[in-house]
């Protein structure tokens, strides 16, 4: 099951806008893809987030824009940033991505490019999600918060010294 930006957003507002916010803290990202033999392949990416919508473009015949259109099964992993410090955590999203071929839906997309004009072709694909996670430091914990379309935000603390998992449901 994948759902919109927007449904994960409805379904846990606040979870969503920390994810947002620490994708936007760095303009580039890792896309992974699964490549036509099934071997992943990591490229940079920058992702946009533009009105209710995750959008992920790509300039044209690339070859993460022909794995998605092949197998759009995805994940994008944000810029860790500088440093050990993990600032907002790490912070990954799965799902399906689906190609826009709409003219109109690319043209309203194309008009919201910022920094100037968007490039007269290229690939673009609406983020379906399927999992979202994050995961931080909270001294002696390792903590993750998992979310998956149709069930509540999951907050597992794992502690290194013993191992010991707590969740809180």
């Amino acid at each position: 099951m994948t759902v919109s930006w927007a449904a994960f957003h409805a379904a846990e507002p606040e979870f969503a806008d920390t994810v947002r916010a620490r994708f936007g803290a760095f303009k580039h990202h890792v896309l992974a893809t699964i490549r036509p033999d099934g071997s992943p392949r990591l490229t940079g990416l920058e992702g946009d987030f533009r009105g209710d919508e995750l959008w992920l473009g790509m300039m044209i015949g690339s070859r993460k824009a022909l794995d998605l259109r092949r197998d759009p099964r995805f994940s994008m992993y944000a810029n860790p940033g500088t440093g050990t410090g993990m600032h907002g955590g790490d912070v990954r999203v799965s799902g399906r991505a689906v190609e826009v071929t709409d003219a109109e839906e690319f043209a309203r997309y194309a008009e919201g490019v910022s920094g100037g004009e968007a490039p007269e072709r290229f690939h673009l694909f609406r983020a379906e999600l399927s999992e979202v996670v994050r995961i931080t430091i909270e001294d002696p914990h390792i903590v993750f918060q998992v979310w998956h379309p149709g069930h509540a935000l999951r907050t597992i603390r794992r502690a290194d010294e013993d191992s010991t998992i707590h969740e809180d449901l």
